[in-house]
């Protein structure tokens, strides 16, 4: 949703396009970027009937401008996932589906899902995952808080801070002890500040899985 991300999905989706194509090949994308201050808003205000109806107007306007799949470049909005797939006819690519073959291939059962509070405190993940097969793990309160307000307050905004990798890392750590196998960096922003040199854990980051999923599709 916010266009640091959204950045970061157009650069990996071409890249891998390239490299499994060579030559000047590219991935034939429609894209719609939202205004993220509105979206933001009607999350903290628990509006989740207007996001949906938003979404699923964005969604039908790209299937009618031709897309043959549609993803949303977001863990916390795959909660309307469910309405935007009863709208259109083509394919919804799920995070949920990206991070579960991740998981299955290295037989991983038991992850740590960060995220924002959404996605860590309601069940629109956290349940696809567990139906997968997934044992998931959140952090504790205030470790939910901090990597929300991370999200929000720093790495959507393009603030990237050594102090809050640190925290991050302390509540991946936590998230070890409890017996997760790998820590899934479930909002599409953590790969800004976490990567697999700083952490002891496997990392699964959602938006390069997510944007495989859609280069498996591109090429298939």
């Amino acid at each position: 949703m916010s266009w640091e991300s959204t950045a970061l999905y157009y650069r990996l989706i071409n890249q891998d396009v390239k490299q499994r194509c060579g030559g000047l090949h590219s991935a034939p994308l429609i894209l719609h970027s939202v205004d993220f201050t509105g979206i933001a808003e009607l999350q903290h205000n628990n509006d989740w009937h207007t996001l949906s109806d938003t979404l699923c107007s964005i969604a039908k306007k790209l299937e009618q401008a031709g897309a043959e799949a549609l993803m949303i470049c977001t863990n916390t909005m795959h909660k309307v996932a469910k309405d935007i797939t009863n709208v259109v006819q083509i394919p919804v690519l799920h995070i949920g589906d990206a991070i579960l073959a991740a998981c299955h291939a290295q037989s991983i059962t038991k992850v740590g899902l960060l995220g924002t509070a959404f996605t860590m405190e309601q069940p629109f993940l956290k349940a696809y995952l567990s139906d997968g097969g997934l044992d998931v793990l959140v952090p504790d309160e205030s470790g939910r808080q901090t990597v929300h307000n991370v999200i929000y307050d720093e790495l959507c905004q393009g603030k990237v801070f050594d102090a809050s990798r640190a925290q991050y890392q302390q509540i991946i750590e936590s998230l070890k002890e409890r017996g997760a196998q790998a820590v899934i960096l479930g909002c599409t922003e953590i790969g800004l500040l976490i990567a697999q040199r700083d952490v002891s854990l496997p990392v699964l980051d959602t938006t390069e899985l997510h944007a495989k999923l859609a280069v498996d599709f591109i090429v298939s």
